[in-house]
């Protein structure tokens, strides 16, 4: 997003908060991109443990009981 944009989008921010914002981001860039990968590895993760949800198997459920519908 251009900065104008991001202003459009989050009106309480003012354009010296979104320059702020981005000056600590990219002087803490490795750290912020390190946590963000972190966090996507946790994710993945759970999900995995986790198995499908419930809607999910649902879907599963009637796409196996409906054979009259063609595969993807």
């Amino acid at each position: 997003m251009s900065l104008d944009e991001i202003v459009a989008t989050y009106p309480d921010l003012s354009l010296g908060d979104i320059h702020a914002a981005l000056a600590y981001y990219y002087d803490h860039r490795d750290e912020i991109d390190h946590q963000i990968r972190e966090d996507e590895a946790f994710v993945t993760q759970r999900r995995a443990a986790a198995g499908p949800s419930l809607v999910e198997r649902k879907l599963a459920q009637r796409h196996a009981a409906d054979d009259s519908l063609p595969p993807g």
